[in-house]
C-alpha cells in the first residue's frame, strides 16, 4: 500500500458525515478508514455490523429457511462496540472477530441478511447514534440515500469488476492472484453486485469516483480535498477549526 497523504487532523463541528457508498470490493472500508485517520474522525464500517451479525447468527446456524429476522436480530444482540483509534470495531461477545466476520463462509451468507428491513434499521440506529456525538466518516451501501441524506459530503466509489477482484484477491491471499483466480472471483462479485442492487445507488448529489486506474493513496487524497471544499467557509484558505 502507498503511503498516506499527510496527516491534517483539523475537525469542523461535531456530528460532519462523509458518506461512502458503492459495490463490494470498491474500496470503501479501506479507504474510509484511511480518510477517518487523516480528518480525525470516527471510521463507521456499517457492513462490518451486517457481517458481524451475521456471523451471530451462523454459530447458531441451522437451515436456510430458519434465516429469519427474529433469528438474526435476537443473535445480534451478541453484539457490541468499541473505539480502537479511529475505528468502531463490532465485538462477538465481547471479542474481537475480525477474521471471522470477513471470511467467506460469513461473506456469503451477509446479502441476505443486509435485506431484512429490520436488521438495516438496527444497523443504521447504531451509526446514527455514533454521528450524533462524532465527526464520522461512515461506508456502505445505502449511506447518502437511507442512513444520511442530508450529508454535507457524499462519494460514490466504483471499480471495473476485474480490478475490485484483483485487488481484493490480492489483498486475501498476500500475493498476485492468478487469471483464472481472479475470473472466479469477478464473477462472484458480479453475481453479489446484482444481488445488492437495491441497496447501492449512488445518491443524486455524490460524487462519483472510479478508481479503477487510481492508487489508494490518490483516491484518499481527492476525498479528503473534497471535505476540506465543503468544510471551509468563504473566503477561507485553510479547513475550518473547531
Amino acid at each position: 500500500m502507498s503511503s498516506p497523504p499527510p496527516s491534517d487532523r483539523t475537525t469542523p463541528s461535531r456530528g460532519f458525515v462523509i458518506a461512502i457508498d458503492g459495490p463490494a470490493a470498491s474500496g470503501k472500508s479501506s479507504t474510509a478508514q484511511w480518510v477517518a485517520d487523516i480528518l480525525g474522525y470516527v471510521h463507521v464500517d456499517s457492513g462490518a455490523l451486517y457481517l458481524a451479525a451475521t456471523a451471530c447468527r451462523a454459530r447458531t446456524a441451522g437451515h436456510a429457511r430458519e434465516w429469519t429476522e427474529d433469528s438474526v436480530l435476537e443473535a445480534a444482540a451478541r453484539v457490541t462496540l468499541r473505539m480502537v483509534g479511529t475505528w468502531l470495531e463490532p465485538l462477538i461477545d465481547g471479542a474481537p472477530a475480525e477474521a471471522e466476520i470477513r471470511g467467506s463462509a460469513i461473506t456469503s451468507q451477509v446479502s441476505r441478511v443486509a435485506q431484512m428491513p429490520r436488521v438495516r434499521a438496527w444497523v443504521n440506529d447504531r451509526v446514527r447514534a455514533t454521528a450524533q456525538d462524532f465527526d464520522v466518516v461512515v461506508d456502505g451501501r445505502d449511506i447518502g440515500t437511507v442512513v444520511f441524506p442530508d450529508a454535507p459530503l457524499k462519494i460514490f466509489l466504483v471499480a471495473d469488476p476485474w480490478e475490485r477482484a484483483r485487488r481484493r484477491l490480492t489483498q486475501q491471499l498476500e500475493r498476485r492472484p492468478s487469471d483464472e483466480e481472479i475470473a472466479a472471483e469477478t464473477e462472484q462479485l458480479v453475481r453479489r453486485d446484482a444481488r445488492d442492487a437495491t441497496q447501492t445507488v449512488q445518491a443524486k448529489d455524490a460524487v462519483l469516483l472510479d478508481t479503477t486506474y487510481l492508487t489508494q493513496a490518490e483516491q484518499v487524497e481527492r476525498i479528503v480535498a473534497l471535505a476540506h471544499a465543503v468544510t471551509r467557509r468563504p473566503g477561507d484558505t485553510s479547513p475550518v477549526d473547531a
